[in-house]
């Protein structure tokens, strides 16, 4: 392979997709507990964009085991964003294993990618109306 053959994927845009077995279900639950609404629709599909990426809900006979994290909002104010998800009826997950325990749903991650210039992060997670686990996460610098 060369340079160029392993450069084709560098400039692609990545955009995550979730299942969802009733997409009427779901898109209640992202607007009313999340404050989303899509950016555009397709039979089977809803389309949001955050920030700046997107992702897609779509019209699945499969369902997410739920058992790890298959997409994460970065905050810059998660103690903020927790709360109010909270008080819009969103449940945040209390873990505690070995070298991750939860405190009012936000636990204290060591270490971070060196390229994000942080020396942690915070983060918690809940599940969608569909099982999805969602995470959201803080920088700590």
């Amino acid at each position: 392979m060369t340079g160029d053959d392993r450069d084709v994927l560098a400039g692609a845009r990545v955009a995550t997709r979730l299942p969802a077995q009733d997409l009427d279900r779901a898109r209640r639950f992202y607007a009313e507990k999340l404050g989303m609404e899509p950016a555009d629709e397709r039979p089977g599909g809803l389309l949001y964009r955050c920030g700046g990426g997107e992702f897609v809900l779509f019209r699945s006979t499969g369902a997410s085991p739920g058992t790890f994290t298959q997409m994460a909002l970065e905050v810059d104010d998660i103690d903020t964003a927790v709360a109010e998800l909270k008080r819009r009826g969103v449940v945040f997950e209390e873990v505690d294993v070995p070298g991750l325990r939860t405190r009012d749903g936000i636990a204290e991650v060591e270490g971070n990618y060196p390229s994000k210039g942080a020396r942690g992060e915070r983060g918690g997670w809940f599940h969608d109306s569909e099982g999805n686990l969602l995470g959201i996460g803080q920088p700590v610098r």
